[in-house]
């Protein structure tokens, strides 16, 4: 069967909490979806020949919102030129996966994941919406999370011989689409570091703003309420206040699994990749 989003349909009780998390630069540290398709690219030299030639083209239609998802596609595009089915993307995915599983690991940032961890202990309604695929962030988030936690993120469809982003989960798509997944009620907290989620952070009533750009700090303390934290939760290269990974005081025997234990299991990785 086709992979498909998980939706809210088992979460619509308007009276818990409902927590948005952004995956990039929020969860992990780096761009996930940009460093996917860098590798796809990357399997031949004349895809990357091809993309180097089309880099000026692309490049900027990236950098400019209106036309990201034309640059993003075109660039995916690139790198999957070939393959026969849509889901053929699914399993290079778990390829990448498996051959950067120390790197992906690594780049989970601590203070998030126990972010994460507190709200779905208290049973809040966690989503995480990206602007990845979400097969991609759901392997990734595989390595530490054993919740079953839903993710929405850029859909994407076969054309022209290859795989294109269909709908991108990014900017104000994002809000949409997770109304459209049956998540219904105010939001109560979002966490996102980018100014292209400001209409996700304005719809919080407590919005979070983690690991901006140097130069987004003055557009966030214009566009939301005063007082909205700008926190760093470990990407060096980000501005924000800074918050160190402290310990758990508690710990567990070695027997017990915690809820954000590290994990090498591929087939595990896999099952919570195609969670429907």
């Amino acid at each position: 069967m086709k992979p498909r989003i998980k939706t809210g349909e088992h979460f619509t009780d308007a009276q818990t909490p409902l927590v948005v998390f952004d995956f990039d630069h929020t969860l992990y540290d780096g761009d996930s979806g940009g460093h996917l398709i860098r590798w796809l690219i990357r399997r031949s030299a004349w895809r990357t020949a091809v993309a180097a030639v089309a880099a000026p083209l692309l490049g900027p239609m990236v950098g400019w919102l209106p036309t990201r998802r034309r640059g993003i596609s075109g660039f995916l595009w690139i790198g999957t030129l070939g393959l026969h089915r849509r889901r053929d993307l699914d399993d290079l995915i778990d390829v990448y996966v498996d051959q950067n599983a120390t790197k992906l690991r690594a780049r989970l940032l601590p203070v998030a994941l126990k972010a994460l961890h507190r709200h779905l202990k208290a049973n809040d309604r966690v989503v995480i919406a990206t602007g990845s695929p979400p097969e991609l962030a759901r392997a990734i988030l595989a390595f530490v999370a054993h919740e079953d936690v839903p993710v929405i993120g850029t859909t994407t469809m076969r054309k022209f011989g290859a795989v294109i982003a269909r709908h991108h989960c990014h900017a104000a798509e994002k809000v949409k689409m997770i109304r459209a997944a049956g998540y219904r009620g105010p939001i109560t907290r979002a966490y996102s570091d980018s100014t292209a989620d400001m209409p996700l952070l304005r719809a919080a009533s407590d919005p979070v703003v983690v690991n901006p750009k140097a130069g987004a700090m003055a557009t966030f303390a214009r566009e939301l309420p005063a007082g909205t934290p700008m926190l760093n939760w470990g990407c060096a290269d980000r501005a924000g206040t800074r918050v160190k990974d402290r310990p758990s005081r508690r710990t567990k025997p070695k027997s017990v699994a915690s809820p954000l234990d590290l994990g090498s299991d591929k087939g595990r990785r896999r099952s919570a990749r195609r969670k429907r």
